[in-house]
């Protein structure tokens, strides 16, 4: 259930009653607790319209609601703001049923996301990546029909460099097992050796014009990268697979197509032998093909546009790319419309992220100044996790420990990444993200393991617990609303692509928990009480375990 749409509805149809004709009710969470659960406005905005007081708009909405069997209070504050506070009775039949609501409309929404030019092995920068994962699963928990997307970049100029080199040391080169080695090597042949240069552009022809031996070597560099990146999204518990790809090279043979269609809209205007468009609505215009007959970016990106929509007849069209890549999609979105390839009813969004700094707020590098390598970050992340975990929890098996600073280390470095807004920088720190008392995975992790205590120890199965928890204090209450508030988190989240959301409610939700935890005794609470409380203790851990999953992240039962 929808808390936030469902008293929306409520008091849109008593602010109607009272002659508030239009006026849109903003219904949004009290932020302290003298405020109750929610507060409702429209009647500033309405008052004027109706030449009346705004408190006395707001009073005549609230006498004018009809059977207020959901509320403890409804009472009207400052100026006019209504103030709700649910009743125990209300929000306890409510939890009854808190199994994720799926749209009855839903939409087709591709989303474009990780995208790693395969040229090299994935950086730290592609922890980020992260942000459309969470999203793609939120959408399909809500019931829409998602499209996963990884534009990885497997062509340019670039690879005629590296074919090249491969032609010469072959497949099985040690180097190839970093390809930060191999392509360094190969740049230093290109650069020092005129004679490799020139072999390297030749090659790019070939590769272009479709020489099948060329392209043989290409696929092989291609299967090579490949299998560096899906070694990461295992790592990292990636929904990717390879049927998600969508490389470049795929919409090389439609290239000349855009063109056309762009030059047979009028869009096309050749400047210093380039073919442009020029849009009023942009500063700077979109190059779609060099002076010498090459392709771009913005060509690619343009026909994968009228792929995604036209092919999948797309509802939405989702990228989560860095923000130095906010004009880019800008002139893309306005061209693209322009030259009718994506669908009117179509939305196209571009969700930009910041970058990941270093302590020294620069972005985050080794000492030695090199791109940190994504696979060595994970590895490492594990390491500390597992002295953390042999420090707090020593009986524990090898095997169980290993584990448990898997699910840690990873979790950690993922929550610390999606609990931001994505479009911020944020500074990477191991001591905060692997911190059991703060906004991180480690701590809602331990507050699921902890709840997952309490019935080992009391030896109960909730499954067995009553299907709803009769409330019967204030801790509870709360306790009780902040689950109900997890539908209405995802529907924020699906909306505005925030994932970041999701996390601050997490912990929220593990905060309430933790007060109603030290302030109610829960196994040794008397009569019906405890069991009661043991299903809201199950129904907290349900949430944060689905809800951590949301964002990839896992749990364990002992930490």
């Amino acid at each position: 259930m929808n808390l936030r749409a469902f008293l929306h509805g409520r008091f849109a149809a008593a602010f109607g009653t009272v002659g508030a004709v239009g006026a849109e009710p903003m219904i949004g969470a009290a932020t302290r607790a003298e405020f109750g659960d929610y507060q409702a406005n429209g009647a500033m905005a309405a008052a004027k319209q109706a030449q009346t007081q705004p408190r006395v708009l707001a009073s005549a909405v609230v006498e004018a609601l009809e059977d207020v069997d959901f509320a403890q209070s409804v009472t009207v504050e400052g100026p006019g703001f209504i103030n709700i506070t649910l009743s125990p009775a209300f929000v306890g039949e409510q939890l009854r049923q808190v199994e994720i609501d799926q749209t009855g409309c839903p939409d087709t929404i591709v989303v474009d996301y990780s995208s790693p030019n395969l040229a090299k092995e994935m950086h730290v920068g592609h922890l980020r990546t992260t942000i459309g994962d969470a999203m793609v699963r939120v959408l399909e928990a809500l019931g829409h029909r998602v499209i996963r997307q990884n534009h990885v970049g497997d062509w340019g100029t670039q690879f005629g460099m590296l074919v090249a080199h491969l032609e010469d040391v072959r497949e099985d080169a040690p180097e190839l097992r970093d390809l930060e080695v191999f392509y360094a090597a190969a740049r230093k042949r290109f650069d020092a050796d005129p004679a490799f240069a020139d072999r390297a552009r030749h090659t790019v022809v070939a590769l272009q014009g479709g020489d099948e031996r060329v392209r043989e070597y290409w696929q092989r560099f291609v299967d090579i990268s490949l299998s560096h990146c899906r070694a990461v999204y295992d790592t990292l518990g990636i929904t990717l697979a390879d049927e998600d790809l969508d490389a470049e090279s795929r919409y090389n043979d439609d290239l000349p197509s855009v063109i056309t269609d762009l030059e047979s809209a009028g869009l096309v205007t050749v400047d210093d032998g380039a073919k442009c468009v020029f849009l009023d609505e942009l500063e700077t215009p979109l190059i779609v093909q060099k002076r010498d007959g090459g392709y771009l970016y913005a060509t690619t990106d343009l026909a994968a546009v009228r792929y995604r929509s036209a092919h999948y007849r797309a509802d939405r069209i989702l990228y989560f790319v860095d923000s130095r890549q906010t004009l880019h999609f800008r002139q893309l979105f306005a061209v693209a419309r322009k030259a009718g390839f994506a669908n009117e009813s179509c939305t196209l969004e571009h969700h930009p992220f910041g970058a990941i700094m270093g302590r020294d707020n620069r972005p985050f590098k080794t000492r030695s100044g090199d791109v940190v390598k994504l696979s060595d970050l994970l590895d490492e992340a594990v390491r500390r996790a597992r002295g953390l975990v042999a420090s707090k929890n020593p009986e524990l098996g090898t095997e169980e420990a290993d584990h448990i600073a898997r699910v840690v280390g990873i979790g950690a470095v993922k929550y610390a990444d999606i609990s931001k807004h994505r479009a911020s920088d944020y500074v990477f720190d191991w001591d905060a993200m692997l911190n059991f008392d703060d906004n991180t995975a480690p701590y809602l992790q331990y507050a699921y393991a902890r709840i997952q205590s309490l019935f080992r120890r009391g030896g109960v199965d909730p499954a067995a617990l009553a299907e709803a928890p009769v409330i019967s204090n204030e801790t509870e209450r709360r306790l009780g609303v902040a689950l109900l508030r997890f539908q209405e988190t995802l529907e924020q989240v699906a909306s505005e692509a925030l994932p970041h959301y999701l996390s601050g409610y997490l912990y929220g939700l593990a905060g309430d928990f933790m007060k109603f935890y030290e302030t109610c005794p829960v196994l040794d609470a008397p009569g019906a009480s405890r069991d009661h409380r043991l299903k809201l203790c199950a129904l907290t851990g349900e949430t944060l375990k689905r809800g951590l999953g949301l964002l990839g992240i896992e749990t364990v039962d002992r930490m």
